[in-house]
């Protein structure tokens, strides 16, 4: 074959029109996306037209009311993802980093299934010479291991009365449980429970007395696996944020069976010090907020309302 006939690769997808897609998925919004990115909602549009000119494909539905991805907008996700993080590791490792030392970091049991581990080794890839502990637990404890000095920085529930931190987001609460098991219509409803000082139980319990339930603590766990364990098990439903459900749970039936939990906000309290290190991984932890959630589903949303 003569080598001028060869045809040469395909372009490589620009990670500008993958950035706007990625948070149009993750907002479903143009809006909100087009804020986040501190772009115009046309320029956000615009990218996303482009990107689907570019694959041949639909990846977006939009409608008077939503704006949702397409199945084949679902697919792409992860390798875009991954564009942007190879990209993200490239730029980090070339630019280096002059931070050093020890950097004690406490995390809640709530994302243990999330993308933090994905941010924290983004983060120690950029500062080679920072020296990362991680310290993972209930965020009642977290507080008191911050508060005497044993943590430099906390991601955790907000505890009530706590003014400190800056919120990466506040997440509704729902209550949880094996699916099907319907444990809500007990007359005593039964619970699974972190141990004090755990900040999501004192909440199901003052929700549950302020509502006039009666209640039980069916299993105390002092970790999310064994929560999730007990509860797959159908001994009790417990109190969770309604992003972060751990596999093999959903919302406690019937819903209206129980008292509405509210809401929490999740914090990152330190990294206001003198310390460089902590407030670049305080920054790193809020500007890689969005990735740790899964957007509500639309049903989700009605459910709320």
């Amino acid at each position: 074959m003569n080598h001028d006939e060869v045809t040469s690769d395909p372009k490589p997808l620009d990670p500008v029109l993958l950035r706007s897609f990625l948070k149009v998925c993750e907002t479903l919004s143009f809006t909100e996306a087009a804020r986040q990115l501190g772009l115009r909602q046309s320029s956000v549009s615009q990218h996303v037209a482009r990107l689907e000119k570019r694959v041949g494909r639909k990846l977006l539905a939009r409608d008077t009311h939503e704006v949702r991805p397409t199945p084949d907008g679902d697919a792409i996700q992860p390798f875009a993802r991954q564009v942007l993080e190879a990209g993200s590791r490239i730029e980090h490792y070339l630019k280096g980093s002059t931070l050093r030392g020890r950097l004690r970091l406490g995390v809640s049991e709530d994302f243990a299934f999330t993308a933090l581990p994905d941010i924290l080794a983004e983060f120690a890839m950029q500062h080679h010479a920072v020296d990362l502990e991680l310290t993972v637990g209930l965020s009642g404890r977290l507080y008191e291991q911050y508060d005497a000095g044993d943590l430099d920085l906390i991601f955790v529930k907000r505890r009530n009365g706590d003014a400190r931190g800056v919120v990466a987001w506040e997440e509704r609460l729902v209550w949880i449980g094996r699916p099907g098991s319907r444990l809500a219509e007990q007359p005593v409803v039964p619970l699974v429970l972190y141990p004090p000082p755990s900040i999501t139980r004192i909440h199901a319990i003052e929700t549950l007395e302020q509502a006039g339930r009666a209640w039980r603590v069916a299993c105390t766990s002092g970790s999310l696996a064994g929560l999730r364990a007990a509860t797959v098990a159908g001994l009790g439903v417990t109190a969770h944020s309604a992003r972060l459900i751990p596999p093999g749970l959903a919302e406690a039936e019937p819903r209206e069976a129980l008292p509405r939990l509210g809401s929490i906000e999740f914090v990152v309290v330190g990294g206001q010090s003198h310390e460089e290190a902590a407030r670049a991984l305080a920054a790193s932890i809020l500007s890689g907020a969005g990735r740790l959630l899964p957007a509500e589903s639309s049903a989700a949303r009605r459910g709320r309302a």
